[in-house]
């Protein structure tokens, strides 16, 4: 059954998905329904893909097969190649996953065949969503070990000429939290090798990729990011471009919208890209605070644990660093905000946010006592000495200038609005997820210059009438939206005569 492709201008993201006329000359449509997938060949390339059916004969004729975007891309071919098309039925790794919904553990072939079969786009978001629901019930210590592994080496590995190849990592949840924009340039001013992949932005309102995209490119390719490092000796890029754990960047995209973040799946992200990236020396920043991803000490411990044991069998060492999560770090949140705070913290700027420069400091020295040449507890003289001197400013422009200078840095949201409080007080506690939501909300990340200016932290006196934080915002819909929800809960308590009371009601 041969067709002619044409191309259907429609991203439907991550899933292949190709069009058969409802009047198909090679076939009747309506016999493909069991299957619901078929498989697209053309001289051994081949994919798979869900079906949809058109009944506009001027967008896919009957001796045709649309494309969407992705299936098109992942084909490789030309509108008129002729492909040959079959059924195809579900893969066997959903067996697999139903045994996983089961309530039973999988082995490592069971989980390999999954994930290998996620990574060639043979899973549906469904399909895959099912596979992390079953996971986010109950996952062992080994099924997770095995996972790490699996998604590790489904991708690309790096390999680096160094003895020593340092990384450093936020499990997130804290919005403005932008210390590895820091950390990187002081660490490559003492001499390390740091190659930084970083993710964009998952339910925050940046991730240091977002937020790095301000000031540079990116989106490297694996040589162009070899020769950064080569030149810098550390690069600031998004990891998905080069293709390190590419299940990953799958999974992630079918987590966000269902708000999944369990435990077991965040350390296998995490530990799965380290060891693809070719670290051998990893810090890690664990917030710990009442509306941060972790919550109690116990469940820091618990989550120590599982780094610790991941990195134990990945030959890794790793340090886990426990750090105040109670509110946001710095005052910008978002892209643009962010990444002018990163710049004062490096240019010394005395109105650089004092809370972003030491923590960046307290995680630079943890990463720079991995050097056997550095005596503990030096380290923190020593980064404080790079980034003082100028050395790390003079880093970050080095790198910035390698992966390509953003032309022209955008400016924040032109609509702002003040949320004030309505009562005399003292900022008793800021709500970390309420904060990121908004700044979601006024458009950030997506709009890079939208988000929040947090100008009132916890301890703080404020009157009545005073702004607690600023709103930016380019688009009206997202501004007006962004300060009605700020108006109904605006995420910060204030304390008076000990009496917690909301600021805004």
């Amino acid at each position: 059954m041969r067709l002619k492709i044409r191309r259907i201008p429609l991203d439907t993201l991550r899933e292949n998905v190709v069009v058969l006329a409802s009047n198909c000359a090679a076939l009747r449509p309506e016999a493909f329904q069991a299957f619901k997938r078929l498989e697209v060949q053309h001289d051994g390339r081949s994919i798979i893909a869900s079906l949809d059916i058109c009944h506009d004969h001027s967008m896919v004729g009957p001796d045709e097969i649309g494309l969407t975007e992705p299936a098109f891309r992942r084909m490789g071919l030309s509108e008129g190649d002729t492909v040959f098309i079959s059924p195809s039925r579900s893969p066997q790794s959903l067996e697999y996953v139903r045994t996983k919904i089961g309530g039973e553990t999988l082995n490592r072939h069971q989980i390999e065949s999954i994930i290998q079969d996620i990574v060639g786009y043979r899973y549906s978001d469904m399909e895959i969503a099912a596979f992390l629901v079953a996971c986010a019930g109950f996952l062992s210590t080994d099924e997770l070990l095995h996972l790490t592994f699996a998604m590790a080496s489904a991708g690309t590995s790096l390999t680096w000429d160094a003895p020593i190849v340092v990384d450093k990592h936020c499990i997130g949840g804290i919005p403005g939290n932008r210390t590895s924009m820091i950390v990187v340039p002081i660490v490559a001013a003492h001499g390390f090798t740091m190659p930084k992949t970083s993710s964009r932005a998952i339910t925050s309102p940046a991730g240091t990729a977002d937020t790095m995209e301000v000031l540079a490119r990116v989106d490297l390719t694996i040589d162009e990011m070899k020769e950064v490092v080569g030149e810098c000796n550390a690069c600031l890029v998004w990891g998905g471009h080069v293709n390190l754990s590419p299940a990953d960047d799958i999974l992630i995209g079918v987590e966000r919208p269902l708000n999944l973040d369990t435990r077991e799946q965040m350390v296998a992200s995490i530990m799965s890209k380290k060891k693809s990236a070719g670290s051998t020396h990893l810090v890690i920043d664990l917030p710990l605070g009442p509306t941060a991803k972790v919550r109690d000490a116990m469940e820091a411990l618990r989550l120590r644990k599982l780094f610790e044991f991941v990195a134990d069998r990945m030959n890794l060492h790793v340090e886990i660093v426990v750090t105040d999560g109670i509110q946001p770090v710095g005052r910008g949140i978002g892209p643009v905000l962010e990444a002018r705070d990163v710049m004062a913290v490096l240019a010394n700027d005395v109105s650089a946010p004092a809370d972003l420069r030491e923590k960046s400091l307290q995680l630079a020295a943890r990463v720079i006592e991995c050097d056997p040449a550095v005596r503990g507890g030096a380290g923190y003289e020593r980064a404080r000495h790079l980034l003082e001197s100028g050395a790390a400013m003079a880093s970050m422009q080095k790198i910035i200038d390698a992966q390509g200078r953003a032309s022209s840095a955008p400016d924040p949201g032109p609509l702002t609005a003040d949320i004030l409080a309505h009562a005399d007080g003292v900022v008793a506690s800021v709500d970390c997820l309420r904060i990121a939501q908004l700044a979601r909300l006024a458009g950030a990340p997506l709009d890079r210059g939208a988000g929040i200016d947090v100008l009132k932290r916890i301890g703080d006196k404020v009157e009545a009438g005073e702004p607690l934080y600023r709103i930016y915002s380019a688009g009206e819909a997202h501004f007006n939206f962004a300060v009605e929800e700020a108006e109904q809960s605006n995420g910060f308590a204030l304390a008076s005569a000990g009496i917690p009371s909301k600021a805004l009601e």
